[in-house]
């Protein structure tokens, strides 16, 4: 199966860049490549389940289903049911996550299909470069110039997706971060407050149900892996010594490469139970002095 992917960072809130995008019948209106654009059968343009046709530059036609709409994670996914290539299975995902440091948007636009047995590699590149990454940067420009905060606009709507949720860039490549980050014994390499952490039992540091002690502050903390992946460039922990008065403490991160810089978005996120006044004053805590403090000196080491 082959995989079209293009990302960036917009200079805009999540809130605004997802009122051009949720509209799935607005291409026309951001992107030069699509002339015009239909609902049909005069469904709304957010009802799941709904065809848009429309016609390329080059007189293309087009038809896709809107196969998923979240306004509460910003998410869209869809598919071909006329295609605008000779591919089949088709699917296509856009997502938005908010950058907390400096209030930008982070933008993945990815799909999955299967190309013919002669055309291989040859539409995963066309659209990645000239439909994802030319979109993008069209929708970028778009919002630049006419992009507005919606005036009900309220982030996280529903669920938040954790309590402390950070986000950030690293200007470095994927490979360079994930190679720092997916020691879970290294942090003390990165992060000025712990200067010491060693694996219990002197197990591997990719060994998943591995504990690492540290010392943070004034109080020791024991933390286990419980999620290592190098595909996703992801890992996941739960924290089962510490002086904090939390329970429950799972967190966890995830990089995503940045296709037109070569560099590295970087999310952190953890939720644990405590009594409100406490959450007071750790929840700024572990998203200031932890995560945050965490990726910027990753950045400075890699940039």
């Amino acid at each position: 199966m082959a995989q079209a992917l293009a990302t960036t960072i917009i200079d805009a809130p999540v809130e605004t860049v997802w009122a051009v995008l949720r509209d799935f019948n607005g291409m026309p209106v951001w992107n030069p490549g699509v002339t015009q654009s239909t609902i049909e059968d005069g469904r709304d343009s957010d009802s799941v389940g709904c065809i848009r046709a429309f016609t390329l530059a080059d007189g293309t036609f087009v038809r896709e289903r809107l196969l998923a709409l979240d306004d509460s994670r910003y998410h869209m996914a869809y598919n071909f049911e006329t295609p605008a290539f000779p591919v089949e299975n088709y699917l296509a995902v856009l997502e938005l996550i908010p950058v907390t440091n400096g209030n930008k948007t982070f933008v993945r636009w990815q799909a999955s299909f299967d190309e013919g047995a002669g055309d291989k590699g040859k539409y995963a590149a066309l659209i990645s470069k000239t439909v994802f990454a030319g979109g993008l940067k069209a929708l970028a420009a778009h919002v630049a110039k006419h992009g507005a905060q919606p005036a009900d606009a309220q982030r996280w709507q529903g669920l938040r997706p954790a309590k402390v949720f950070t986000s950030s860039v690293i200007h470095a490549p994927v490979a360079s971060v994930w190679e720092k980050m997916r020691d879970f014994a290294g942090m003390k390499h990165w992060h000025e407050d712990i200067p010491q952490m060693e694996m219990i039992g002197g197990v591997r540091a990719d060994k998943v149900s591995g504990v690492r002690d540290f010392i943070f502050g004034e109080g020791q903390l024991h933390e286990q892996l419980t999620f290592l992946s190098d595909r996703d460039h992801a890992f996941r922990y739960r924290i089962l010594k510490s002086p904090m008065p939390w329970m429950n403490y799972h967190a966890g991160a995830q990089l995503y490469p940045l296709t037109d810089t070569g560099h590295t978005f970087a999310v952190w996120t953890a939720d644990w139970v405590a009594a409100p006044g406490d959450d007071l004053e750790l929840i700024p805590n572990v998203h200031e002095n932890v995560f945050q403090k965490a990726f910027d000196t990753l950045d400075r080491q890699l940039s």
